[in-house]
C-alpha cells in the first residue's frame, strides 16, 4: 500500500503543480509540496482498504506547514482524476479559508505598541538596578573584609 501510494502521489503531484517535492513524513503520511503556491497535500492510508486519507494546508514563512485546514476520503481506485479532482476541491478550501497573520506583521505591531508607551527605549528595568546594586555592594563588602582584618 505504501508503495502504490508514493506512485500515486507523484502522479497527482505532476497533475496539480509544475514545481513540487514529494517525500515520506515521520507519520509514514506521502507529503507533497508545492513551494511557488504555498500549499501543501498528504496522502495516508485511511480505514477503508482502498481508501486515502488526503488533507491540505499552507505553508507558512520560513517553510514551517500550518496544520490540515480540509480534509477527505478518497477510493484510491477511483483513479488519479478524479483524486486530483478533490485535491482541487481541498486546495481550494485552503485557499479561501483566512490566511494566519504574517510574522512581519506582528512584529511591527509590536514595535509601534512598544513605541507608544512614551518614547521610552530603556532596557534595564529598575528591578534589575537593585539586583545589580545588591551584587556590588556584596562584592564591595567582601572586598572591604579582605583588605582591612
Amino acid at each position: 500500500m505504501r508503495a502504490r501510494l508514493r506512485e500515486t502521489a507523484e502522479e497527482l503531484a505532476g497533475l496539480l503543480w509544475r514545481e513540487y517535492i514529494v517525500y515520506r513524513d515521520r507519520s509514514g503520511e506521502v507529503v507533497i509540496r508545492g513551494e511557488h503556491v504555498q500549499r501543501w497535500i498528504s496522502l495516508a492510508p485511511a480505514a477503508g482498504a482502498d481508501e486515502i486519507l488526503v488533507r491540505a494546508g499552507r505553508i507558512l514563512e520560513g517553510g514551517t506547514t500550518a496544520p490540515a485546514r480540509s480534509e477527505a476520503v478518497v477510493a484510491l481506485s477511483a483513479g488519479t482524476g478524479e483524486l486530483a479532482a478533490a485535491c482541487r476541491r481541498l486546495l481550494a478550501d485552503t485557499a479561501a479559508a483566512p490566511a494566519p497573520p504574517a510574522p512581519a506583521a506582528v512584529k511591527g505591531r509590536r514595535a509601534a505598541k512598544g513605541r507608544s508607551r512614551g518614547g521610552s527605549r530603556r532596557h534595564t528595568g529598575l528591578g534589575s538596578w537593585v539586583v545589580i546594586a545588591c551584587v556590588l555592594g556584596v562584592l564591595g563588602l567582601c572586598a572591604y573584609r579582605i583588605v582591612v582584618p
